[in-house]
């Protein structure tokens, strides 16, 4: 069975172009898959914990030495490597907040990023370890000019992190489906949004 784990990193509940453009990559990849599992987090709704000292010192720590108090801390970690791992296809929708991603998604990527269950590192190389087959990333920019060969595009660190951090990971196919001037007229939006479902709709028909 196909599982699709859906990550909402907005903070904005009503009036999120990248939610809603999401909504919509589910609706036509569940319409393609009808048998397919879904595992979603919300993570304005469920804020994920930021990793602390005991967190860090738990992911360094041998399986055989941890302490309880170190299995409690890195408790999350595990349910949250665990929905990744159990996931094909990886949809994350995400708005650029001051050039870069949420602070919730960061909290997310630091609770997965975890040496020894997410990646491996032998001493010269790393390796990625996250079995999930694809991602699919949808971006909300408020303004236009981020996308590559644009006057914004220096200044675009959404785009370029995800990709690194999820070939790091191990997932090596990954999409992004960009929607520009989120803040515009509502005939420019409309414009927008009509292009990245079609790109979507030609993406998930492949």
């Amino acid at each position: 069975m196909k599982t699709i784990l859906r990550i909402d990193s907005s903070a904005r509940h009503e009036g999120s172009h990248s939610r809603t453009l999401g909504d919509y990559f589910e609706k036509q990849w569940l319409s393609k898959n009808p048998d397919a599992k879904l595992l979603s987090r919300d993570l304005a709704s469920r804020p994920i914990e930021h990793i602390q000292q005991d967190t860090i010192t738990g992911f360094y720590t041998p399986p055989e030495q941890l302490t309880d108090g170190l299995i409690r801390a890195t408790a999350l970690s595990d349910e949250l490597i665990n929905e990744l791992q159990a996931a094909d296809t990886l949809l994350i929708t995400v708005p650029l907040y001051n050039f870069s991603i949420p602070s919730s998604l960061k909290a997310w990527i630091d609770q997965v990023s975890r040496i020894g269950h997410t990646f491996s590192y032998d001493g010269e190389r790393f390796q990625g370890l996250v079995k999930t087959k694809r991602a699919y990333i949808i971006c909300a920019y408020g303004s236009s000019g981020y996308l590559p060969g644009n006057t914004l595009a220096s200044a675009n660190f959404l785009q370029p992190y995800l990709q690194f951090v999820l070939n790091f990971l191990g997932i090596q196919a990954v999409h992004f489906f960009s929607l520009e001037g989120a803040s515009s007229d509502e005939a420019t939006i409309a414009t927008n949004v009509a292009h990245v479902k079609s790109t979507i709709d030609q993406s998930v028909s492949a």
